[in-house]
């Protein structure tokens, strides 16, 4: 397809509504395809994902780069028999496409009703492993061939991994195991010098210097081009690769692969098709391990994505001739980033605070401090655990660290929480973005544990802000907190307050009343604020129901005697959390009032104890587990005996 001109002056991919090409709708199909034909797939596959993450947003820039490096692993390869393991798995899009999901569910891709953006085993033989966090691959497939290999069967194992999975600890822990472990395995290295900002870290720099090498690729490319041309060459090129694996010293420092016991080939033009189906053939016909470290461009045939890398790795729609996105004017601005500013002041008014992500400075806001105070700015690259006990140790020196990540990551540092934080009362602020639901990123992204993994954590205390200027409010108050303390905020705007010029310290453990009411008290957290506040007022007006409303603001410690105080004069307490109800903040109250011999029942508004799916929005998706507000007026006027009025909209 031909791309349209852009405004710009630049090529922009037009939107397809026809199928890839005639006869492409599977594996089988890509083999059986003349090889003259592989550029034109390419580009086919190119419009496509434009076109539908324009519409639908997603991770654009991963896919764009693998598009050719896919076409060659499923030309190479055999799945659903042989197993590709996609590390992270949002560059997966282009395996979709090639395993007969394109079409409607590819065009609804994180949609209701669409494909996953992420590998999923429930959608499709071809997903061997699902994944959504970094540096899961070469463990999963290192436990794939080595039940292969235990099993005596024939498939081959493929673990595709970006540069930056390398400076996950799991990754490493899995690389000291492989030669130990099987003689049959395939590790893609896809070397793109980005994760989702760009990389940092010695790792990263090594693997520049290996790919940049321009002494050692030319030599290496030249005599093997040499050995292969004469009458004995494949002989020679036996004697040569011996040679090459003892004399790289000379060259390039020897690869880090090898010294693990794994055979390393490149680097080599990861966009470069016949050149990538060579070296995979290669690899598939190795009598041990094997790397194929291949180099590509991020966001490869789209410029906006190439210059915006970080930013088209996981983009919102946009406008395809522009590459802008479709923000309103005059749009609130997201919590992430009324977070970024309010830790900025704190960090310009006092020096010890520090702030630090985990290669995520635009997604949490910390961008900000990095371009203003870079000093006291860290990006500790894909590295949960080490920027937890990172932290400890800057906070037991006196700093006041401030460690920004997804509720859903902070998952993987949960050791270093108990044992080198928590334990040692050391005051470090974990700010939990993504709190609740990451709508259509889905099950491995939603964030509805943390209260529960959190709350049973001494000396631990956790918050979550009903709008944005409790936010700056209770960060300045965690800052000069004597603990640890955890804030939770979700994805995207919250109601729209301006922080004030100056944030207040708020005392630790205590709710804010917002509303009296005898009847019943609705105890809410963050955005379930708002909710409650809605609800109360239609209690009122259909039933003259008096309900007390209460931003319960910390979850521990509790506010017992204020919650106590409530159950006492109430008929019903109801809790709404954006957490699993199993130990969440229902669970917590529950424990309260039953220490206390307080028989007052309660309805807790929470989700169920199940993965939730990917949707649209967070509106759908609280409907299909009724927690939309019609779902629950209804729950509490049961509990309260009181007929639903369903024509009065919430």
């Amino acid at each position: 397809m031909i791309p349209a001109p852009s405004p710009a002056g630049k090529p922009v991919p037009a939107p397809r509504s026809a199928p890839l090409l005639p006869g492409v709708h599977g594996p089988a199909d890509v083999k059986a395809l003349p090889v003259d034909q592989l550029p034109l797939l390419a580009q086919e596959i190119r419009d496509e994902l434009i076109a539908v993450t324009a519409r639908n947003g997603g991770h654009l820039g991963p896919n764009l780069g693998v598009v050719e490096l896919t076409i060659a692993l499923h030309r190479v390869f055999d799945t659903p028999h042989d197993k590709f393991v996609f590390d992270v798995a949002h560059q997966g899009y282009v395996h979709k496409l090639l395993t007969g999901r394109g079409g409607e569910g590819f065009r609804l891709i994180r949609k209701t009703g669409g494909l996953s953006g992420f590998l999923n085993r429930a959608e499709s033989p071809h997903d061997s492993f699902g994944a959504g966090h970094a540096g899961t691959a070469l463990s999963a497939a290192l436990g794939l061939a080595t039940a292969r290999d235990l099993l005596g069967t024939s498939e081959h194992v493929v673990a595709l991994c970006g540069d930056a999975a390398f400076t996950c600890g799991i990754s490493m822990e899995a690389l000291n195991n492989i030669a130990h472990s099987t003689k049959r395995l395939v590790v893609v290295l896809n070397d793109n010098e980005w994760s989702i900002a760009r990389n940092v870290g010695a790792l990263s720099k090594y693997l520049n210097e290996l790919s940049t090498s321009a002494t050692y690729n030319r030599i290496y490319h030249d005599i093997e081009e040499f050995f292969r041309s004469t009458p004995r060459g494949e002989r020679l090129h036996q004697i040569w690769m011996k040679w090459k694996r003892e004399t790289k010293d000379f060259f390039v420092e020897s690869s880090l692969f090898e010294k693990y016991g794994l055979r390393y080939l490149g680097p080599i033009d990861g966009h470069d098709l016949p050149l990538l189906i060579k070296n995979l053939e290669f690899a598939k016909q190795a009598d041990c391990p094997v790397v194929v470290h291949v180099l590509t461009k991020k966001g490869k045939g789209y410029e906006a994505a190439i210059e915006q890398a970080e930013r088209f790795h996981g983009t919102s729609p946009f406008d395809i001739a522009t590459g802008n996105g479709h923000t309103a004017p005059g749009a609130k601005p997201a919590y992430q980033d009324i977070f970024g500013r309010a830790l900025l002041r704190e960090a310009q008014l006092d020096n010890r605070v520090v702030g630090i992500t985990g290669a995520m400075p635009g997604g949490t806001g910390l961008g900000i401090l990095a371009k203003e105070l870079p000093r006291q700015f860290f990006d500790v690259g894909i590295a949960e655990e080490h920027a937890a006990l990172f932290a400890a140790g800057l906070a037991a020196q006196g700093l006041k660290p401030v460690v920004a990540i997804y509720s859903t990551f902070l998952q993987r540092a949960y050791d270093q929480i108990v044992h080198d934080v928590c334990l040692q009362k050391l005051p470090v602020v974990f700010c939990l973005d993504r709190a609740g639901l990451s709508p259509n990123d889905g099950p491995t992204h939603h964030g509805l544990f943390d209260l529960s993994y959190l709350r049973n954590v001494p000396y631990a205390a956790i918050a979550q802000p009903k709008d944005e200027d409790e936010l700056a409010d209770l960060l300045h108050t965690a800052l000069q907190h004597p603990l640890p303390t955890f804030l939770r905020y979700p994805r995207g705007a919250g109601p729209g307050v301006q922080p004030k010029p100056v944030p207040t310290v708020l005392p630790v453990g205590k709710a804010e009343v917002l509303r009296e009411g005898s009847d019943l008290a609705l105890w809410a957290l963050g955005p379930w604020v708002q909710d409650a506040l809605a609800l109360a007022d239609r209690l009122q007006r259909e039933h003259g129901v008096q309900a007390a409303v209460v931003n319960a603001r910390w979850v521990k410690p509790l506010d017992r005697e204020l919650l106590l105080s409530h159950a006492r004069a109430s008929r019903l307490l109801v809790t709404m959390e954006d957490n699993v109800a199993a130990g969440g903040f229902g669970s917590a109250v529950l424990e309260t009032l039953a220490d206390a011999a307080v028989a007052t029942p309660v309805v807790r508004i929470a989700w169920p104890d199940d993965f939730v799916e990917h949707g649209s929005s967070v509106e759908i998706l609280r409907a299909a587990h009724g927690l939309d507000p019609e779902s629950v007026y209804r729950r509490v006027t049961a509990r309260l005996g009181l007929p639903v009025n369903s024509a009065t909209p919430p």
